[in-house]
């Protein structure tokens, strides 16, 4: 056995000395080392006074017992670990680690030399699903075991490199699971034993990738598409199954479920009976089947339209499910270089870059690589396991798809993807599920249109069944008592005139006409970036009286910017958009100095995370990845002439790249965290010691920071430090966000984990020592801009009788701010005399932070339990416009109050709040709109009646609970889906003029027919042609009219209020008042003035009448001339205005016409028309 011996005593002045410890005091012989054999152990009993190291030789049993290690007293100091001890154990591991990157170097080569893409894993799918679902470090040493057995076979000569890998590897299995018992008897929280064992755990976790998964943590797998594929063979893909369709036949069965059609069906089938059973003696049914079998025909006609649209409907959603997979990204590792691909193609073996700042949902089952990251990666897993505590990750430990990084950086190996991981499995069982329904809304109510139109049709139903009654009756009393007719020869006759009438009530297209409508509309909104996920979302969104809103990418155009910067006792803030902070200036006369701008610079290189890149062609940001602010950070900096990611491979301790990239162990990251609100990066100097780079808060680093560069370094005193937080101040009034930069220089032996005595954190615990007494170099402006056309959309939302609402996590300064620019906040909202649009000049209630607003609206109960007040609520809700630092549970507390007020009924606090404050209560339950992009925003978008969720911004979760899509994540698309919801109900409301005009005429002509000859001069088979064909052509012609701004001109529409309006009732019964005239004049007068035979006789003789044709062709051509009437609601005179900006209007009117004089002219029997429809004569 070699031995190689560390032996560390006190700091010596002989710098030279090889009692010193440094990481070139171990000796290895790399050709005959077993790195699974290197073990640190220390005597607690007494004070460390000897520490040694052993490594045996790669030919020693591997299950030897572990060598016994000892050390002098420490004194020096590690940068990543504070303590002697820590310091010694810090150098040593990583010392070890050299060691072993022995094994990974020779089986990574082994790999590259004798596998093909597509060699074997040693691993299944299964094994690495197992891995997952258990979580142990046991199991991780289970998939180790199986895997060393089942390493492929090598080239020949190369037996002992493969012997060699597989007795490390079991070596190392073996250390895991001794170390996994260890932990559970009594193992202390930063023993010697217990460190070690976080080594072996992270050693495993690079064994998983590097020889099993043939991947490599600096490196990840290679870009190969054949490689890529085989893992996807291998292991499957991270994309689960589309949930199953239903099928078409259940979807015709969901379309015959309408009213309107079972009435149909009923008519039908007893029409067919009744003229195929009751024929007089001797005469041939002939076509007499036709008329029960024609209204059968449109049933099925409607029920295959619709249950078409809703199939088709289905594959829609699929296609927009993928293209919201797309914009779904995460970095990972590949060929060395970092990439952003789409969660769907990330593959087993892929490194996964992770942050808490943008990167923190987890697409995969993953393990956690080393080396462990300072201050750890914490992750919430309450969306699994609803447990809301935070979970602390090491090396080795899985880290489930679906949780989220809310603390920490790191980088992952992908173990398993799709269905075989945690949250895959949980997708596809809910997706499996019968009761699942993946894109409604559980337990919310149809929405108001589908209410009224329902209503709409039982009323007209019912009206039709009357007066079929009315006309069997009156038929029988006229024909039995009067007339003294048999009943048996006539009853079936009367009744079949009944049918007719009821035929011809009943509005056959009305279903297939509203389906046609909100298709259309739906299809149209995507065009203008609505994606349109249930239909019936198009006409709420119109009856919307409250938008409650995010700020950021919805308001603003999620691009930070730096635009003001104060260093060196100088603002500079640059006012025009087309020039750069940094341009601003360099062109400055009171440009800082070279050294300062250097040192920011540098500042922003070193402490901003590896995973925001930013891309440049010449001076234009071309594309960018990581935090946004730090994305503004490092493109101000590029303005000056710096390159962040160069400058940052060049400097020790901070490069992840070339040569100084084994230094990186030398500097020291604290990561950003809420507590402290601030990250800091801190790297060796070149004459010794350290220095830190910290970005944060302003109020936060600023109140830390005891000196400010001017050049030179000055004691910063509280004249200048209120002159800063003044400037500050003024930032905050623009709406921009801002950063403190600074620095301190640390001498040699800083202790990096002392707590300091006198600053806290922001949540009250103790503050970081070498986080304290800073520099100030710097104050950054950093905006996000307001989108150019949100100012006109917002005008237009109140004047379309909508609020909006600004629901925000940012300051009450910021969130004003915006507002005010925005037009959300007006200076009446301003206390009376106030010059500065800051959140302490609002009137009472206008705006509310989210602890005073949960403060006020909840109570507790007897219980101890917190309790909604919806009466406090409503005292609150008609004041408020902005709601700043809120949580994701303010915005589900403020969907649910509006939803649920009835403040309007209280018709003497509504007029105190329009005398007082001149605030108009809309007199009904408000219909809330909500925007949401976050996996907690998910409740409150489906509270809410309708939800918007970000296509850009939004998380999947948020996507699949929101009603509607916004695919550019703005504003203004939210206008536009609100102006065609109003069209769709315009829509809609122009049908049923058009739909009840028809029915009233004919259905009064069917009676009088009846009532006058026992016979409508209408049969049903006409009618089903008006009202199927027609009408349904109508109902696209009618819903393709563009909408017009004058529709944001009219206040929303009262849920309870009619969709037939007064004005609606005024148009369709004078026009259908004068059809009447004219189809009575026909009818009694007709064959006096045309000459020809009344239609009565002639259908009694069993022939159809060219009178009742001449009739029949006369009612269509009314109709399609009504057509045009029925554009306009509200009484216009112009009624053709804007019609020829429609093409498809008159595209559709001129085919229903000519399909109307080919039905008349060759229909026959069919259509029930004159043999040779009519002469030009009649025409």
């Amino acid at each position: 056995m070699v031995k190689t011996f560390m032996e560390v005593t006190s700091e010596s002045d002989d710098k030279s000395s090889s009692e010193k410890m440094t990481a070139d005091s171990i000796s290895v012989d790399e050709n005959n080392v077993d790195e699974n054999n290197v073990d640190v152990a220390v005597d607690e009993k007494t004070s460390p006074q000897k520490i040694s190291l052993e490594i045996t030789s790669g030919d020693a049993d591997a299950n030897a017992s572990t060598p016994e290690i000892s050390a002098d007293s420490v004194t020096s100091q590690s940068p990543r670990m504070g303590g002697a001890l820590a310091a010694v154990l810090d150098s040593s591991l990583r010392s070890i680690q050299s060691a072993s990157s022995v094994l990974s170097n020779m089986v990574n080569a082994f790999v590259q030399v004798t596998m093909s893409p597509k060699t074997p894993f040693p691993v299944t799918a299964k094994d690495l699903s197992d891995l997952s679902n258990d979580r142990t470090h046991q199991a991780l040493a289970r998939v180790l075991e199986k895997a060393a057995a089942n390493l492929p076979p090598c080239a020949p000569g190369e037996e002992e490199e493969l012997k060699s890998a597989r007795v490390k590897i079991e070596a190392l299995v073996k250390r895991i699971g001794t170390s996994e018992e260890d932990a559970g008897h009594g193992m202390k929280s930063g023993s010697m034993q217990e460190l070690q064992r976080g080594h072996d755990l992270e050693s495993a976790a690079n064994a998983l990738a590097t020889v099993i998964l043939r991947s490599r943590p600096e490196d990840g797998i290679t870009n190969d598409a054949v490689d890529i594929e085989f893992r996807r063979e291998t292991f499957g893909t991270n994309a689960i199954a589309d949930k199953k369709l239903d099928s078409f036949l259940k979807l015709c069965w969901d379309a015959v479920q309408d009213f309107v059609l079972i009435m149909l069906i009923v008519l039908g089938i007893i029409g067919l009976v009744v003229e195929t059973t009751t024929l007089k003696e001797g005469d041939k049914c002939g076509a007499c089947w036709l008329e029960g079998f024609a209204i059968l025909l449109s049933v099925l006609i409607v029920v295959l339209v619709t249950a078409s649209i809703d199939y088709a409907k289905q594959f829609a959603f699929i296609r927009l499910t993928r293209s919201l997979h797309e914009t779904n990204t995460k970095a990972v590792v590949r060929n060395g270089h970092q990439m952003s691909v789409t969660d769907d193609d990330i593959v087993v073996g892929d490194i996964l870059s992770v942050n808490a700042h943008n990167l923190a949902s987890i697409p995969a089952d993953c393990i956690l690589l080393g080396p462990p990251i300072s201050g750890g990666l914490k992750m919430d897993e309450s969306s699994l396991t609803g447990e809301s505590k935070l979970i602390s990750k090491k090396p080795g430990d899985v880290v489930l798809s679906g949780t989220t990084a809310v603390q920490g950086s790191a980088k992952m190996l992908v173990i398993a993807v799709g269905i075989n991981s945690v949250a895959g499995k949980i997708k596809a069982r809910v997706y499996d599920s019968t009761d699942h329904e993946g894109d409604g809304l559980d337990g919310d109510e149809d929405s108001p249109l589908f209410v009224k139109l329902e209503k709409i049709a039982k009323q007209i139903g019912i009206a039709g069944t009357l007066a079929a009654l009315l006309s069997f009756v009156v038929n029988c009393i006229k024909g039995f008592v009067f007339d003294g007719l048999s009943p048996r020869q006539y009853i079936i006759e009367y009744i079949v005139v009944a049918i007719t009438v009821l035929a011809v009530a009943v509005p056959e297209g009305l279903p297939l006409a509203v389906t046609l409508a909100l298709a259309f509309s739906s299809n149209k909104m995507m065009k203008e970036q609505n994606l349109v996920k249930h239909l019936d979302a198009c006409e709420t969104m119109g009856c919307a009286t409250t938008i409650c809103t995010d700020k950021t990418g919805t308001l603003t155009s999620n691009k930070m910017t730096a635009r003001s910067i104060y260093t060196n006792g100088t603002d500079f803030s640059c006012n025009d958009p087309s020039m750069s902070l940094g341009d601003f200036i360099k062109s400055s006369p009171d440009r800082p100095k070279d050294s300062i701008l250097t040192l920011i610079t540098t500042l922003i290189a070193v402490d901003t995370m590896d995973e925001t890149t930013v891309e440049f062609e010449g001076n234009k940001l071309t594309a960018s990845t990581g935090n946004p602010t730090e994305v503004a950070l490092l493109a101000f900096a590029h303005s000056l002439g710096e390159n962040c990611q160069d400058l940052r491979d060049s400097i020790r301790g901070r490069s992840l790249k070339g040569a100084l990239s084994e230094f990186l162990v030398e500097g020291k990251q604290i990561e950003f965290s809420s507590a402290r609100k601030m990250m800091s990066w801190a790297i060796p100097k070149v004459e010794g010691g350290y220095r830190i780079y910290c970005k944060g808060a302003s109020e936060v680093v600023l109140a830390r920071c005891t000196d400010q560069l001017t050049g030179s370094t000055s004691a910063l005193d509280d004249e200048t430090r209120q002159r800063i937080l003044g400037v500050s101040e003024a930032y905050n009034r623009r709406g921009m966000r801002t950063l403190v930069l600074a620095y301190r220089d640390l001498p040699d032996g800083t202790d990096f984990d002392a707590k300091s005595a006198n600053i806290l954190n922001a949540d009250g615990t103790e503050a970081l020592e070498v986080e304290t007494n800073l520099t100030f170099a710097a104050l950054v402006g950093i905006e996000d801009p307001l989108r150019p056309e949100v100012q006109g959309a917002i005008k237009q939302c109140y004047e379309a009788g909508i609020d909006v609402r600004l629901v925000t996590g940012d300051s009450p300064n910021t969130a004003v701010s915006i507002a005010y620019q925005a037009g959300i906040l007006k200076d009446f909202h301003f206390t009376y005399g106030s010059e500065e649009k800051i959140a302490a000049n609002l009137k009472p209630n206008v705006l509310m932070e989210g602890k005073v607003f949960r403060r006020k609206v909840y109570q507790i109960d007897d219980d101890g339990e917190k309790e909604f007040d919806q009466t406090a609520f409503d005292k609150i809700w008609p004041h408020l416009r902005v709601l700043a630092r809120s949580s994701p549970d303010d915005k589900l507390t403020l969907a649910h109050g509006l939803n649920q007020s009835t403040l309007y009924t209280d018709k003497r606090a509504c007029q105190a709040l329009k005398n007082v404050d001149q605030i108009t209560v809309f007199p009904d339950r408000q219909v809330v709109a909500m925007t949401g992009d976050g996996t907690n925003d998910a409740p409150a978008l489906k509270r809410a009646d309708i939800g918007f969720a970000m296509g850009i911004a939004g998380t999947q979760i948020a996507k699949d609970a929101a009603d509607i899509i916004l695919l550019d994540d703005n504003f203004a698309s939210i206008v536009t889906a609100a102006k065609w919801g109003r069209n769709v109900y315009a829509s809609i409301q122009k049908f049923l003029q058009f739909q009840l005009t028809v029915n009233i005429a004919a259905v009064v002509t069917a009676l009088v027919g009846s009532f006058a000859y026992a016979k409508s001069p209408l049969a049903a088979i006409q009618m089903l042609w008006v009202n199927l064909i027609m009408d349904s052509l109508a109902s696209l012609a009618l819903a393709s009219e563009p909408p017009t701004d004058e529709l944001l001109r009219r206040n929303p529409v009262n849920r309870s209020k009619s969709i037939v309006t007064v004005r609606m009732w005024a148009n369709m019964l004078g026009q259908a008042l004068y059809q009447l005239v004219i189809i009575m004049f026909l009818l009694f007068g007709g064959p006096n003035i045309f000459g020809f035979e009344p239609g009565h006789i002639v259908e009694r003789e069993g022939l159809n009448s060219e009178h009742y044709t001449f009739i029949f062709n006369t009612f269509v051509w009314m109709q399609l001339f009504n057509e045009v009437n029925a554009r306009s609601l509200n009484g216009e005179i112009n009624v053709f205005k804007g019609m020829l900006r429609n093409p498809l209007f008159c595209g559709i009117l001129v085919i229903t016409a000519i399909l109307q004089v080919i039905m008349v002219q060759f229909g026959g029997k069919a259509l029930h028309v004159a043999d040779g429809g009519l002469n030009g004569e009649l025409w």
